[in-house]
């Protein structure tokens, strides 16, 4: 029963991470779209305090032991590579 509890409570964890990397995701898409560019500090500010939020929140469960470390550093590496493809993009219009 304990570890049913465990593997529920990391699959939670994991599960409310990649809905902060998908919120990140969704607000830059809308910046990129309709507020700003790029190159624009309040892009680069949203950018690097949200990135940095996510990446405090997944070393938090890591350590709680609720994620592995090798999972949240693929959250963190998917949401980079999806933000450089919507950076390319929005270069190149």
């Amino acid at each position: 029963m304990a570890s049913n509890l465990q593997i529920d409570h990391r699959e939670k964890a994991y599960s409310l991470l990649q809905e902060d990397a998908e919120k990140i995701l969704r607000l830059i898409k809308v910046q990129m779209d309709n507020l700003t560019m790029p190159q624009c500090p309040l892009y680069e500010e949203v950018l690097d305090t949200r990135m940095f939020g996510l990446s405090r929140e997944i070393d938090f469960a890591i350590r709680l032991g609720l994620v592995d470390e090798a999972d949240g550093k693929k959250l963190i590496d998917s949401l980079e590579q999806e933000l450089s493809v919507l950076h390319e993009a929005s270069i190149n219009r």
